[in-house]
């Protein structure tokens, strides 16, 4: 389930929520709800709003990454000449433009 940022301008309280795409959350009880945290002293019919923010992406952070998930990496080593830094037991690893071994 997506992860969402909501607001509560009344308290300046700022929570995140996973919760299906067809729910509408549009109050503080709601909200503290699914948080599933006291709403204290902020009225829980006081209205909040969804926060834009920016997605949260998992990218590969090393050469093995990328080999576990199924990827290449080649690095330049010369002119038409490529190490292919992700290779496999067996697989070359020096490699020309066109991906065969030299």
């Amino acid at each position: 389930m997506p992860l969402y940022d909501y607001l509560c301008p009344t308290n300046n309280q700022q929570l995140e929520v996973s919760h299906s795409m067809n729910l509408e959350v549009s109050t503080w009880g709601q909200l503290c709800e699914l948080a599933k945290c006291e709403p204290g002293d902020t009225p829980a019919d006081t209205p909040v709003r969804r926060m834009l923010s920016a997605p949260r992406l998992m990218k590969p952070t090393s050469d093995t990454d990328y080999k576990n998930q199924g990827f290449s990496k080649y690095v330049k080593r010369d002119e038409g000449v490529y190490e292919n830094v992700t290779a496999k037991d067996g697989e070359s690893r020096i490699v020309n433009r066109e991906g065969k071994p030299i």
